[in-house]
Parts: structure tokens; sequence; C-alpha cells
């Protein structure tokens, strides 16, 4: 019996969903008409229809978010649950159900251009235009007409408007979904679109592992089979070519008498056993040898570097040049990956890669970056040019990184910068 009334009740609370669902977004979108007539003139919430200022506004923005944020949430419940309850539980031609899907739709519509483009408002985007937050949203365009013609690609970074996308995303599927009366049609649409994804996917990856194996590879083989060669041959007919620069050559000095003093002190100690003057020399002789040899592969090393680097620089500029297709369908594939992490995610990335690149620890791995690119290309270092890089260059990354956060991402993901700042505090 016990099982009976608790299989009831859940019959009953089930079938009741809809209802409730639909009550819910209801009284969110009667909220938000409260919010328009009593602050806005009855208007849209935007700094044109109010004399208040960006923070007054900033805090009706908020509750806005919240609002809709319950009717994507409630729509989407009350569509699953006409979906999965008996239909006769909710009946589609009743007028109270009627009026309120019309009101929410009527609520709804005033936003729908930045409503269809999946943005949230934000204090910024509260002053634009009313023209601007009224131009049509732009239809999806096939990737086969975005292979032809790359401008037409539309990344996320590239739609920046008010509400986020995934609310747009959302209420279109529940409108498909729920009124559309041809479900072939819908699953054709579903199956088009994945097909399109997984084809952007798929040219993405592999213009990406081009752009990494051909340069990579063009390193190799032309440092190996050509530049390595010539180098080798001109060193071998100049032999009073040792050093290339002034630190390699006072590098060798310095392991030169290192070595030596080695020697004397391990004999003195008695640590090996006790050499004479000439046999110290006789060792010291043969180790400048081996000093010599390997200071001069070290700089015909650094010479084909150059050379092979130049020939690396060359395929990956004609990838680039003639990828533009590629490119494009890259960004937006890539623009999908970071635009589509969460708040938390996002956050992480940025507060990550600030402090690796421009944070307190920062300068001592550029400064082993500049280590590894003088020794790469055989240039002496000069701690001088180190300190007004290092003092410059993070810098400039650190201003381009928060004017990003700014301009982009305050815009595309606002809940992301509120999340970075919490994080980073």
């Amino acid at each position: 019996m016990k099982l009976r009334a608790i299989l009831g009740a859940f019959r009953h609370w089930f079938s009741d969903t809809p209802q409730r669902a639909l009550d819910r977004a209801y009284k969110a979108a009667l909220a938000i008409e409260s919010i328009e007539k009593e602050y806005f003139k009855g208007q849209k919430i935007s700094a044109e229809f109010s004399d208040y200022s960006d923070s007054v506004v900033a805090y009706f923005v908020a509750k806005f978010n919240k609002y809709l944020q319950i009717i994507k949430m409630r729509m989407a419940e009350f569509q699953a649950s006409c979906y999965f309850a008996n239909i006769n539980s909710v009946d589609a031609q009743n007028t109270a159900i009627v009026k309120k899907i019309q009101f929410i739709e009527k609520v709804i519509s005033k936003y729908e251009a930045n409503f269809l483009n999946g943005e949230t408002i934000s204090v910024d985007s509260v002053k634009l235009s009313s023209q601007e937050l009224n131009k049509p949203s732009q239809k999806k365009i096939d990737l086969n007409s975005q292979l032809k013609d790359p401008k037409k690609i539309n990344t996320l970074s590239n739609r920046t408007s008010i509400l986020p996308r995934s609310l747009f995303r959302t209420f279109n599927r529940i409108k498909r979904e729920a009124f559309s009366r041809s479900p072939e049609k819908t699953e054709g649409e579903v199956i088009k679109n994945f097909r399109e994804s997984r084809r952007k996917t798929s040219i993405s990856l592999r213009f990406l592992l081009i752009l990494i194996l051909v340069p990579f590879l063009t390193h190799l083989l032309t440092k190996t089979l050509i530049v390595n060669p010539i180098v080798e041959h001109y060193f071998a007919r100049h032999t009073e070519i040792i050093f290339i620069n002034t630190d390699l050559e006072d590098r060798a000095y310095s392991e030169l008498q290192k070595f030596e003093e080695r020697l004397r002190f391990r004999s003195l100690t008695g640590l090996a056993p006790e050499m004479s003057p000439e046999e110290i020399e006789k060792q010291v002789k043969q180790k400048a040898k081996e000093t010599v040899n390997k200071y001069r592969d070290r700089g015909s090393d650094a010479i084909s570097n150059i050379f092979a680097d130049i020939f690396s620089l060359i395929a990956f500029a004609a990838i680039v040049f003639t990828s533009r297709r590629e490119i494009e369908i890259f960004k937006s594939f890539l623009d999908e990956i970071i635009y589509g992490l969460s708040d938390s995610a996002k956050a992480f990335l940025i507060i990550l890669l600030t402090d690796m690149f421009v944070g307190y620890h920062s300068p001592h791995g550029w400064e082993i970056i500049l280590e590894s690119i003088s020794r790469h290309f055989g240039i002496p270092e000069s701690r001088e040019f180190n300190f007004i890089f290092i003092a410059t260059f993070p810098v400039i990354l650190d201003t381009v990184l928060k004017y990003w956060i700014f301009r982009y991402l305050n815009r595309i993901s606002p809940s992301s910068v509120a999340t970075y700042k919490h994080m980073n505090q």
C-alpha cells in the first residue's frame, strides 16, 4: 500500500510538472515586466530608457539575467515534461496555458536580437542604442559556404551581444522540439549540424598538425641534408675559426681553466696519483683539443639553426598564405573550445597564463627563454637587452591580455570575468 501511495504521489507530481514549470517561467517573465514598467518606462532594460547610474543599471541587469535563466530552465522543463508526461495532462488548447506562453514570448521578444545571439547583458552593453539592439540576427551559415568564403565564418569572438548564446540555443531548441510538426526535419537538422561540426573539427585538427609538423620536418630535413654539410665544409676549410662569438670563447677558457685547477687540486690533496707539471700540461692539451672540437661543432650547429629556421619560417608562411579558409575554420573551432569552457575553467586558464608569463616569478622564465634563444642562434648574450626586454615585453603582454578581457571576454562571458576577479583576489 505504501508503494502504491508513493507511486501515486509521484505520478501526480509528475503530471503537474508541465503546469508547475510554466507557472515559474511565467512569474519570472512578470518580474521582468515589473522592472521594465517601474524603472525603465515600460521599455527594455537599457541605460537609454533610464536616468540611473551604471551601478544601478548593472543591478537591474543582474536581476534580469537571473529571471531570464529561470525562464530558460523552466521552459526546458516544460518542454521535456510535455514530451514524457501524459499528453492529456497538458491541454495545448487551454486558454490559460496559451496566454502564459504568449506572454513569455512577448517579454522575450523585446530582447530578441540579442537573445538570439545568446549573450548576457553587461554594464557596457546596456549603453547600446536601440537600433543596434534590434538588428536582426544572422542565420546560421552552412559549412560548405563557409569553406568557399572564409569571411562568412561566424566565430564566437566576432558575435558579441547582450544575452548568452546558450540561452538562444536552448530556447530555439525548445521551440523547435515542442512545436515542430515534422520530426524527420528536426532529426535531419541535428544530423546535418553534427556532420558540419565533425567536419569542422576534422579540418581544424588536420590543419593544426600540418602547421606543426611541416615546419618541424622542414627544419630537420634542411638542416640535416642541406645546411649542415655546407657549414661543416666551410669550417673544415677555415680551421682558424673556432668561436663564433665571445661568449663561447669565454666559456671555453673557463672550462679549460677549471679542468686544470681540478687536476692540480686532486694531485695535491692525494685524491689522484701525484702528477708532474708535464703530465698535467699533456692532459690540459688533450682537453683543449676536445674543447675546440666541441665549440666548433656548437658554432656550426648555431649557424645551421639560423638557415634551417629560415626555411621553416618560409614553409610556415606558405602554409598560412595558402590556407586562409582553414585558418578561419580553425579560429572558429578554437573560439568554440575556449568560450565553451566553464567560467571557473576560463578563469583558471587566465590566472595560470598571467602568472606564468607576466606574474611575479615570470622574469626568471623569460631569462631562461632568452638564454635558450641566444644559444640556439649562437648570439652573444646581453644582460642589458635581457633587462630591457623583461621590463617591457611582459608589461605589454599584460596590457593586451587585460584589453582582451575588457573588450571581448567581458561581453561574451561576463560571469567568467567576475569569477576571474574573485579567484585573483
